[in-house]
């Protein structure tokens, strides 16, 4: 465990529940709210550690069930861990697998102490719980470590939420007594969906194990955005002050604007690269597609008076003609835009929050944004 003050809650904003906060970690300090890019394998896709670092990356996320398959743990270990494995000196958080266990297994088995599953690669049997997950992650040296939990899916049933959320507290309590890496952090996670009872009882019983934070679970698995909205709001009563909170697999720019307002202080999501591998980029306006055919002859930006390598270099006309002759330098310019602009929203508002005026930052930024149909429509995006 980590000696002193872990999580320090530096300022709250008067018109809504907006916090403004600071993470220690064994791998640096991180300022909240924040946003995670998603390193699933061990690498946020088309994005290389120089481009993460210049983009003012505070941490990235891993994962226990993927790095566990490919490259397998003997590999990791022998390399003296995940920071030395990918050369990541900052801090990583690893999810703890059990959202894939649940999504992509085709056949699965829930047993008392974990999840029976066949590999999505090869078929081959597989066995995943609390301990297990835990010992991956000690040998992976994330800094912060999730607990394992079944994950519901959004339209389960009372009965199959009160089920899901009777094993997530029991193997949260394995998880508690797991060995940790030296200065590992560990989170638990709250289920229970949008019935207030559930989230409310599973809240309070995972807080009770003291965990060293705290992430709001079965949102971003296929929920309208109302119902995601409410799930947060249900939870985050519940959930102590001086302690971080995760929304997990969340979100949209304009969703995580809200989020915060919510109370949330951390956030990933797959979407900034996702998206950039079919041409969307996101702007303060919302989103934009660089394959149209009205932007063949755009020799602008792809966002006026943003900072990120690709639109101080290049065009939106030059991008589009990349994209569409699925040259690789195309998605990567696209996915250093959109990551930026993810890292970039994140330290405005914790700017807006420091000077006091995040409420009409919020304000502006949601009367702006248009989201994007298509996007709104993307259901179940893994962590």
């Amino acid at each position: 465990m980590m000696s002193g003050l872990m999580f320090e809650l530096i300022k709250t904003d008067p018109t809504c529940k907006a916090r403004r906060g600071r993470l220690k970690t064994a791998h640096g300090t991180i300022e909240t709210p924040v946003f995670m890019p998603v390193g699933t394998q061990a690498s946020v896709k088309a994005l290389d550690n120089r481009e993460l670092l210049e983009m003012h990356t505070q941490i990235i996320l891993g994962n226990t069930y993927h790095l566990s398959i490919r490259p397998g743990m003997e590999i990791i270990e022998s390399a003296g861990g995940l920071h030395s494995f990918m050369n990541w000196k900052l801090p990583i958080l690893t999810d703890s697998g059990g959202f894939q266990v649940f999504s992509l297994a085709k056949i699965r088995k829930i047993k008392s102490h974990g999840v029976e599953f066949r590999s999505h690669l090869d078929g081959s049997p597989l066995f995943l719980g609390p301990k297990e997950s835990m010992e991956i992650q000690r040998k992976l040296g994330s800094d912060i470590a999730m607990a394992f939990d079944e994950c519901p899916a959004h339209d389960s049933t009372p009965r199959e939420l009160q089920s899901a959320i009777d094993r997530t507290l029991r193997w949260a309590k394995e998880c508690r007594l797991q060995p940790r890496a030296e200065g590992q952090l560990i989170f638990g996670i709250c289920q229970g969906g949008i019935h207030s009872r559930l989230r409310e009882r599973c809240a309070k019983e995972i807080v009770a194990l003291d965990f060293d934070g705290y992430a709001i679970g079965g949102v971003s698995v296929g929920e309208p955005e109302p119902e995601m909205m409410l799930a947060v709001e249900l939870a985050e009563p519940f959930l102590p002050t001086d302690k971080p909170r995760y929304a997990m697999g969340l979100g949209t720019p304009a969703q995580m604007v809200e989020l915060i307002a919510r109370g949330v202080d951390m956030f990933d999501c797959v979407l900034p690269t996702r998206v950039a591998r079919n041409g969307t980029a996101f702007t303060r306006k919302g989103t934009i597609n660089i394959k149209a055919g009205y932007v063949k002859s755009d020799f602008g930006p792809i966002e006026e008076n943003c900072t990120c390598f690709a639109c101080q270099n290049h065009t939106r006309a030059y991008i589009r003609h990349l994209l569409n002759v699925n040259e690789i330098l195309g998605l990567r310019l696209m996915s250093i835009h959109n990551s930026h602009f993810y890292l970039q929203l994140m330290s405005e508002i914790r700017t807006h929050l420091d000077n006091g005026t995040f409420s009409e930052f919020r304000r502006e930024f949601i009367a702006n944004y248009v989201p994007s149909a298509r996007i709104r429509a993307m259901k179940g995006l893994e962590r």
